[in-house]
């Protein structure tokens, strides 16, 4: 290979692309949004990674959490507004982690080229304790690429890579490599690590804390800074005492204007590394940082460096991009309009008064807070020593325990969702493999049947009816436009159950009590485009195995609605009671695994408590022995 072909002139876009294939990503979503939309344009040159446009960032973030836990390297891009669609996946995604690399691509616009704000997407990464790295030029984009799936992976983290409308859109030379062979990891079941029921959100976090103590010692690497030093030379000048501190496109003006002082340039900016700053700014009267928007490192580098004057916004605006123009206007303000002829040491004054710096603090001391806080875990213990454990559970007669039993006979990986149902992951069904946000189970089963081909067939999403209407329709939609040839089972019981019964679209009144249009699932996945559309009742057990097998094979998109009205609102009248037949019964526990609580071991015998029951009769299905049997009462 010669050398015009190891070097290319490439927008920062474009080099991204180019990481991205380098790194052995196998998937990219996007939705497409000015500065970002080249990035999957690119991506998609690469026959071999599979990409797609999602309806939604939300839904790009969803599906890519899928393929990411399938076992493929996965890039995810957006503008800087589009983060806030998928910050619902995004802050969960934090607490679970990954399986391969995932890496999501945040494009700001400073100025508004083509946007309605110009948010600062950085505080995204500080929100949520991930780490970020921002690009200086086309080349660091690539190599910053590649670099992030290692972080992912090591760290077992998502990594958010931040870039600006210049470094999207400029070219600069890029020296490409080659492409990282990758397989595709299998996937593995790990329903603590991926299902965020408050139980596993609880270690997750815990992990995510730790997880980010090693990040702030890894951010110290030197392979995520640079340190510009002036050339010792008569055309050039270093102020004594002065120092630089910047990242991204703002290094570039820097390095523009502010040649004569040293410049640390991060190209990790959450976590920053505090000892290489101090370090930095060791013997320096005057740290200037340099950022577009607002002071994100500004204000965390001052309370890194309590001693010394540091200032930043009092010459930078936190709007709009910045400029050669403001550059040099600022650097007359502090050095005087003969500091680009070069001048003596001796000479320098500042012409600011704002780096005198008082620091107060107010409050209760340390030692005061300490103690009142053990005071309130004491407390805390005290109450709840004698207190018995109470698990939640599905309620008798819940029609989602039937679905959660039929597919752990199945042996399906269920991309589950937010709802009553996402307690079919405690025992005994244990039975749900994801529960990311609201809507999101759609799109990792897209996700993950795209990232491995060799899931199909074995991989479903299931949402309540609330929750589709949440936000379940857009990713429904995707299924479609992107030809998944997957299972969506829709649990409708005719309510917004887990809050407490509230009404939604498809019960056909509004919260006053007025009538309103019944909307009906299938009838939105019809419009879509989904042809395999079956109706059935939970409560029938056989039906609904037989039902949910035949979808299962199919080699096309197909939609199961399970309806039955909740068991609350709508216990059944008929006179007759489950019992079990002590004479019958074998003893092997197959109704217990079921997990009906109305059904219970006492005494050494399996009964069915008739105060819990609400008569579904469910479990005579379930029973093999024909213990189980309809008595009058």
């Amino acid at each position: 290979m010669g050398i015009n072909e190891k070097i290319k002139l490439l927008t920062g876009n474009e080099a991204i692309a180019r990481g991205a294939y380098e790194a052995g990503v196998k998937f990219a979503s996007a939705y497409p949004g000015t500065p970002s939309t080249e990035i999957l344009e690119n991506i998609a040159k690469y026959r071999d990674i599979y990409c797609q446009w999602s309806v939604n960032e939300k839904v790009a973030m969803e599906a890519g959490s899928g393929a990411s836990m399938a076992g493929a390297r996965t890039l995810v891009a957006m503008k800087h507004v589009g983060l806030n669609v998928a910050a619902d996946p995004f802050m969960t995604l934090a607490y679970t982690g990954v399986g391969a690399g995932l890496v999501i691509v945040s494009a700001d616009d400073p100025h508004m080229h083509s946007s309605q704000n110009e948010q600062d997407n950085r505080f995204y990464a500080k929100f949520a304790k991930v780490p970020m790295l921002e690009p200086t030029d086309s080349q660091e984009a690539l190599d910053l690429v590649k670099a992030a799936f290692n972080i992912s992976e090591d760290f077992d983290t998502p990594v958010l890579l931040r870039t600006t409308t210049r470094i999207s859109h400029s070219r600069s030379i890029v020296k490409i490599g080659q492409k990282t062979e990758l397989p595709v990891k299998k996937y593995v079941k790990d329903s603590r690590k991926y299902v965020m029921i408050p139980s596993h959100a609880r270690i997750r976090h815990q992990a995510m804390m730790e997880r980010w103590e090693k990040l702030k010692e890894y951010c110290e690497d030197p392979g995520y800074y640079d340190i510009y030093i002036p050339p010792k030379s008569s055309k050039s000048f270093s102020a004594a005492g002065i120092g630089i501190i910047t990242s991204g496109i703002s290094y570039q003006y820097a390095r523009e204007i502010f040649d004569g002082l040293p410049i640390l340039k991060l190209k990790m900016t959450n976590p920053l590394p505090e000892n290489t700053i101090r370090e930095f700014a060791r013997n320096k009267k005057l740290i200037l940082v340099i950022e577009e928007l607002d002071p994100f490192l500004e204000e965390q580098i001052k309370l890194i460096l309590p001693g010394t004057a540091v200032a930043g916004k009092e010459y930078f605006p936190e709007y709009g991009e910045l400029s050669l123009a403001h550059m040099k206007k600022v650097h007359s303000a502090l050095f005087g309009i003969d500091f680009f002829a070069g001048q003596d040491e001796g000479n320098i004054s500042l012409n600011s008064s704002s780096f005198t710096k008082t620091v107060s603090v107010a409050g209760i001391s340390r030692k005061e807070n300490a103690a009142l806080e053990n005071l309130k875990q004491l407390s805390i213990k005290k109450l709840s020593t004698d207190l018995p454990p109470r698990p939640p559970v599905l309620c008798a007669g819940c029609s989602h325990r039937s679905v959660f039993y039929i597919l752990k006979k199945l042996k399906v990986a269920v991309m589950g969702d937010i709802g009553c149902y996402t307690l079919a992951v405690l025992p005994p069904l244990n039975y749900i493999d994801s529960t990311l946000c609201m809507g999101a189970g759609l799109g990792q089963a897209l996700g993950m049947e795209k990232a491995d081909p060799g899931l199909k067939n074995k991989v479903v999403s299931v949402i309540g009816d609330s929750t589709f209407f949440h936000s379940g329709i857009t990713p429904l939609i995707d299924n479609v436009y992107n030809n998944a040839l997957g299972l969506i089972i829709i649990l409708d019981n005719g309510t917004t159950a887990m809050t407490g019964h509230q009404v939604n679209p498809g019960v056909g009144k509004t919260l006053m009590g007025d009538d309103a249009v019944q909307i009906k699932p299938e009838a939105i996945a019809k419009a879509a485009g989904i042809k395999h559309i079956r109706v059935v009742d939970p409560y029938n057990l056989k039906k609904l195995e037989k039902i949910l097998r035949e979808e299962l094979a199919r080699n096309e998109l197909s939609l199961v609605v399970c309806r039955r009205v909740c068991a609350l609102l709508q216990k059944k009248s008929d006179a007759e009671t489950p019992t079990i037949d002590p004479l019958v019964c074998r003893q092997c526990g197959v109704c217990m695994k079921f997990g009906c609580p109305a059904i219970e071991l006492r005494d050494g015998s399996y009964v069915i408590n008739s105060s819990n029951c609400t008569n579904c009769e469910v479990c005579i299905d379930v029973c093999k022995h024909k213990a189980i049997n309809a008595v009058k009462r």
